[in-house]
């Protein structure tokens, strides 16, 4: 009797084991946890490296070539404050304007907006920086490149400072085939005419012109021009009304035109200005300084405009 109560004892609790198993949850491997991205490094071009572990989100750009760039790989949203020269695109307009340029930055009102970055260029002074570094912000400087992949490099900086490095490509393969269209248009061509840039023609007697080296030198030069001013000595200088008129430009571009109100009639009136070919010929033309002298995007379209304006017929 004993055996046969023993024996029913442990069938039943061999069918309540088989049946707590079958109701239990399986167990499930814990996830092993993805490892963080390490911290991006972007050299600046004061060769300092910065740790991006997370893209900067409040930046404020004390330059007007800062601007367009950040604007142009869509992190405009992120851009808080900007400086008086930051005129481009129309939506950096509503962007809070903290003063700068050639002036003073209201240095108050930086401080109170709390930037997570402050991207600085060369038209910053450098007393300027180290001035904002020790209020305790952190400036990353944007060198000026001296040529168009020079320029790409930076448009790559700033994404990697904001996040936007898929936009910045994609930017950046577009204005490559832009200028590749260029070249491959100049390439076949052997005349170069010669180009005068102004930039400031206050004393026509001795206007400023960009020299050799020079970022619009490079374009010049790139469109299948000759700039005058590569017969300088230093990179930003005035020329001679004499030395003007043995070089006779075939094109003069008037880049302060916006800025200075200069029109191709107020050269033509300059007092020995009648004898340049490009005066005689009707090849004086007003021209948007900021396409050239801000290097950023519009870098592409300042070439195009002066290939176009240059060698007509090779873009009918």
């Amino acid at each position: 009797m004993q055996i046969k109560t023993l024996l029913v004892i442990t069938t039943i609790f061999l069918a309540a084991s088989t049946l707590l198993s079958a109701c239990a949850p399986s167990a499930t491997p814990s996830p092993t946890p993805e490892p963080s991205p390490a911290p991006l490094v972007l050299t600046d071009g004061l060769g300092r490296e910065f740790n991006v572990s997370l893209p900067f989100q409040k930046i404020v750009s004390l330059a007007a070539s800062n601007t367009e760039i950040l604007f142009a790989i869509g992190a405009g949203s992120q851009v808080i404050a900007r400086d008086a020269f930051s005129d481009y695109p129309e939506a950096a307009l509503a962007v809070k304007d903290i003063g700068g340029g050639w002036g003073e930055i209201d240095t108050e009102t930086l401080l109170a907006l709390q930037p997570d970055l402050v991207l600085a260029a060369q038209i910053n002074a450098p007393e300027q920086i180290s001035a904002l570094e020790q209020l305790g912000l952190h400036v990353f400087y944007l060198s000026n490149p001296t040529d168009l992949e020079g320029m790409f490099d930076n448009l790559r900086l700033v994404a990697g400072l904001t996040g936007h490095a898929a936009e910045a490509e994609q930017l950046i393969t577009s204005l490559q085939a832009r200028v590749q269209a260029v070249d491959e248009a100049i390439a076949p061509l052997s005349d170069r005419p010669t180009v005068f840039y102004e930039l400031d023609g206050t004393d026509p007697s001795a206007p400023w012109t960009p020299g050799p080296g020079t970022f619009i030198d490079l374009l010049i030069q790139r469109a299948g021009g000759s700039n005058v001013g590569s017969t300088l000595e230093s990179d930003w200088a005035q020329i001679s009304i004499e030395a003007l008129l043995t070089q006779n430009p075939e094109y003069i571009l008037l880049g302060d035109a916006l800025y200075g109100g200069v029109t191709p009639e107020l050269v033509a009136a300059r007092a020995g200005w009648d004898a340049i070919s490009a005066v005689q010929n009707g090849n004086v033309y007003p021209f948007d300084d900021n396409l050239v002298s801000r290097p950023g995007p519009r870098n592409v379209e300042g070439l195009e405009a002066i290939a176009r304006l240059l060698h007509p017929e090779a873009f009918d």
